[in-house]
């Protein structure tokens, strides 16, 4: 279609010239969406030569059905030019794409290059690339990409508009992909209004006989590769015209049939090289007319082509054969028998030396019946694929091993394998299957124990089920038996987050934590303290607290330990070790690409930030774990974080944002059923009654974490909420209530040494004490340790000088009301800063302002947006733009884009003044 003009497409022509001529300013994704032949390839090709007119450097890429199973293929298609550059790169990134290529040695088990750091290394090597040019990324048939490939593009594409660098991609009608999730700028493609078809038409075919041209209008229905292609195919077999033109056969299929037709009058050597090139992933010359050879049983010469090339088929040079537009190639296929198909990909596998995954590929075409040698290789062809970071390329490939292996034993241990991809992707649906499939098969103990473990993946709605904790401690005990003990702690994780979620008696609780301490693992091992932390939040928590002691003061933990030893702390209550480790954590992971873990740690530190009200890290970090979030497709911990945000929210006084996120949380939480994240919505819906200062709404929400009965009971954040709960309780009624589930809490938490579950109780007690004892109950909670925690220190002393007032001690009650007043100020939690202004004007004291908000020293960085915010104080730090960028996964541009932003919100000229400016008193 390029060679034609591009009848009716003024519009689309606009978008994409807009596109590419606004390319040295900024960058964009634009997608191109229609059937097949409506002139997706034509407006490629058309923005493609504009932007290399106007000095664009364009790299171009295609999409091919057989290669979506090579990881990354498509990817080294579009940055094959730009290699030599990847030396450029930092060595964590430049290693992570050559392996993605296979250009380097495997990397060991366990240590696959993370696609992220992938998509990060793709995305600075175009970045440096557009710093000389603005670059445009040109994709054909994007639906067919490999899914690395496409997950890079996303990744790219979310991240584009701050440099010259753009994105052009066609995607085919019923096509989906893991770009739709994006919401990019798209062009979709209608059919040619009928004067535009005949306008087409008689430029292709002038002077066509009325009755033909009618049919052939009619029949195209204003598809333009219709009406190039059906003309001649109506005239030279009109034997076949009403399959051309019939309503009954979709249009597509048509067009398959008007290239099939051509087909007919070629010589065999042609169709023989034609029908390995439609087979073919790759379409290197010499390599298909070799298999063509091989298929043939005689040489074959370059010139078997010139015949298809001829009438348009395909083109060719001395190094690729290519099809002229999709449809040639799924006609050929078509046109071929199933033996023909066979035999040309027997054919390939029999010239691919060298190259083991395209062989194997191959091979697992060309038979048809099981064959446990091909089996075994797709196995290897899996391990391949996972080692370059490519999970979903190694499922497919584990299927079709599924399909083809005959070995029992080694089926059992593919589908379990196959399972765990499956849920490393998100399929829950198809590890379902695949885990249903493997349990009959699981042979030994190992394979069993990894069933049970891939079905708590996705088994988060028999939570409270007490026959699966059985299983999971059984298999526990099995596996520990069969010289596993790893794999058992891993198992007797899973059983005690089961406990957290929902408490099972304390018979089963102690089971759990009973097969963990039996285990020949070290006593500072991370999921053993996370066992304990679960299983035993409170009764086991004096123990955990110890040995997260000597583990601070020892180190040596690595990122994965630091974020299950950060769970764990959260767990029971220990939220200020839960901080380091988290910071800990996230660091590391953000070092290795590990950006689902990252988001999920983020949430964690989210948590823990808003508690104790630390703004200055906790509101980048809500930030970004929303962004990952939404990115790494989890929407439980997406949830977890817009609670987060409601919580940050409510206490520093918006109370239209707290509002709506938790109204977004709780949306989403409905639709998942997870019970901690529906308690921390009643425990955050609690915090956003009592800054608006209703407080019996705000009792009503987080009663239902204590009723038994309310699917958002939660035994053990019970101790989160109690603060909260006493606060609000201002009738007798609730009073009362309130003192009779604080009396359970002092019994179920009486071994527990964190510093927050003794703070919340003393806070609690002081609120609901009767006021002969309520003096002494005020001294006891002042005196405990509240230096993690300031934000719940003011208000008990907000609620002792209020206290202290009503007793009409009025110039006692100055003292702790003051300094609850510039506590609350510091913090920038508005509504009780507003509340304690007020109990000091009704106490006498002079000069207190009317109106107005808490007086932060912070007044200078409150200006930024969160990820403002957060880039500012990694640059304060003196990371450079590329340090920061590699920290946040963005291109070192876009940093220096938001350091641009920065400097004048903060009246700054220069990086050097930003330190002064992040200090509380700058």
């Amino acid at each position: 279609m390029s060679d034609h003009e591009l009848f009716g497409r003024n519009n689309e022509l606009v978008a994409l010239g807009a596109l590419v001529d606004g390319l040295p300013m900024e960058g964009g994704a634009l997608v191109v969406r229609g059937a097949p032949g409506i002139g997706k390839s034509a407006l490629l090709s058309w923005a493609a030569h504009r932007a290399e007119r106007s000095g664009v450097t364009v790299l171009t890429g295609s999409g091919v059905e057989a290669e979506t199973r090579l990881p990354f293929a498509g990817l080294y298609q579009l940055t094959r030019t730009m290699l030599d550059r990847v030396p450029g790169l930092p060595p964590v990134q430049a290693e992570a794409l050559l392996g993605a290529f296979g250009m380097t040695e495997a990397p060991p088990a366990g240590h696959a290059p993370q696609l992220f750091m992938i998509a990060l290394a793709t995305l600075d090597l175009l970045g440096e690339a557009a710093a000389q040019a603005p670059v445009l990324l040109v994709v054909d048939d994007a639906q067919w990409l490999d899914p690395p490939t496409l997950d890079v593009l996303a990744f790219i594409a979310r991240r584009l508009g701050r440099e010259p660098l753009g994105m052009l991609l066609a995607i085919r009608d019923g096509h989906p992909t893991c770009l739709d999730t994006l919401v990019l700028r798209e062009l979709r493609l209608h059919p040619l209004t009928t004067v535009e078809a005949g306008a087409l038409l008689d430029t292709v075919e002038p002077g066509l006989e009325p009755p033909l041209r009618h049919r052939v209008l009619d029949a195209a229905a204003g598809n333009p590769l219709a009406l190039i292609e059906l003309p001649a195919a109506l005239r030279e077999h009109e034997a076949s015209a009403e399959a051309l033109t019939s309503s009954a056969v979709p249009l597509t299929s048509r067009l398959e049939r008007a290239f099939a037709s051509r087909l007919l009058d070629l010589p065999s050597d042609t169709r023989s090289v034609l029908l390995v090139a439609a087979s073919d992933d790759d379409g290197a010359l010499g390599e298909v007319l070799a298999a063509a050879s091989v298929l043939a049983g005689v040489g074959i010469s370059p010139e078997s082509l010139s015949p298809a090339a001829e009438i348009g088929l395909v083109t060719a040079d001395e190094h690729r054969i290519r099809f002229c537009h999709p449809l040639v190639r799924s006609a050929v296929l078509q046109a071929a028998s199933l033996a023909e198909r066979l035999a040309a990909h027997g054919a390939l596998a029999a010239v691919l030396d060298g190259q083991s995954d395209r062989r194997t590929w191959h091979r697992a075409a060309a038979t048809g019946r099981r064959d446990e040698s091909v089996a075994v290789e797709l196995d290897r062809t899996a391990a391949r694929a996972e080692a370059r970071g490519a999970p979903a390329v190694a499922l497919a490939a584990l299927e079709r091993s599924i399909a083809l292996g005959e070995n029992p034993s080694r089926m059992g241990k593919r589908l379990v394998k196959a399972a765990e991809l499956a849920l490393e992707l998100g399929r829950t649906n198809q590890a379902a299957a695949l885990v249903q499939s493997a349990a009959p098969l699981a042979a030994d103990v190992p394979e069993r124990a990894r069933t049970v473990l891939v079905g708590e993946g996705f088994d988060i709605d028999v939570s409270t089920s007490v026959p699966r904790l059985r299983l999971l401690i059984t298999t526990a005990e099995e596996a520990a038996s069969a010289g596993d003990p790893e794999l058992a702690l891993r198992l007797l994780r899973a059983a005690a987050r089961r406990c957290w979620w929902f408490d099972p008696g304390v018979a089963l609780r102690e089971c759990v934590v009973t097969a963990a301490e039996r285990l020949p693992v070290p006593e500072l091992h991370p999921d053993l303290l996370y066992v304990l932390a679960f299983a035993t939040p409170l009764e086991r928590g004096a123990t955990v607290i110890e040995r997260f002691e000597r583990l601070e003061s020892e180190g040596g933990y690595d990122a994965l330990a630091a974020a299950t030893l950060g769970a764990a702390a959260t767990a029971m209550g220990g939220y200020d070790h839960a901080v380091g480790f988290l910071r800990h954590a996230a660091a590391g992971l953000r070092a290795q690409g590990r950006l689902g873990l990252l988001a999920q740690t983020l949430v964690s530190l989210s948590f823990a930030s808003a508690h104790i009200v630390d703004r200055e890290s906790g509101l980048p970090s809500v930030a970004e774990a929303i962004r990952l979030a939404e990115e790494t497709a989890q929407a439980r911990w997406l949830t977890g974080a817009l609670i987060a945000k409601a919580h940050f929210s409510a206490v520093l006084g918006d109370l239209e944002t707290a509002q709506t996120a938790i109204e977004e949380a709780e949306r989403q939480t409905l639709a998942l059923a997870n019970p901690s994240n529906l308690a921390f919505i009643q425990i955050t819906r609690g915090l956003i009654g009592l800054a608006a200062g209703r407080h019996a709404e705000a009792f009503a929400c987080v009663w239902r974490v204590f009723d038994p009965a309310d699917p958002a009971h939660h035994p053990y954040l019970q101790t989160v909420a109690i603060p909260v709960l006493a606060e609000a309780a201002v009738s007798d009624e609730d009073r009362a209530a309130a003192r009779g589930v604080l009396r359970r809490l002092d019994a179920a938490a009486a071994a527990t040494t964190a510093r927050m579950i003794r703070a919340n109780l003393g806070f609690a007690h002081a609120l609901l004490a009767d006021d002969e004892d309520a003096e002494a109950s005020f001294r006891s909670a002042l005196a405990l340790d509240h230096s993690v925690d300031p934000f719940t220190r003011a208000r008990l002393l907000l609620a002792h000088g209020a206290w202290l007032r009503r007793r009409r001690r009025v110039m006692e009650s100055r003292v702790p009301l003051r300094i609850a007043r510039e506590c609350f100020a510091s913090l920038g939690t508005r509504p009780w800063y507003e509340r304690a202004c007020q109990e000091l004007r009704s106490a006498g004291e002079a000069g207190v302002p009317d109106k107005g908000g808490p007086q932060s020293g912070h007044a200078d960085w409150e200006l930024l947006t969160p990820q403002e915010l957060q880039i500012a104080q990694l640059a304060a730090t003196g990371l450079s733009n590329r340090e920061i960028g590699q920290q946040l996964y963005l291109s070192h541009r876009t940093v220096a884009a938001h350091l641009y932003r920065i400097y004048p919100k903060l009246g700054i000229t220069s990086r050097g003044q930003l330190r002064e400016k992040l200090q509380p008193d700058g």
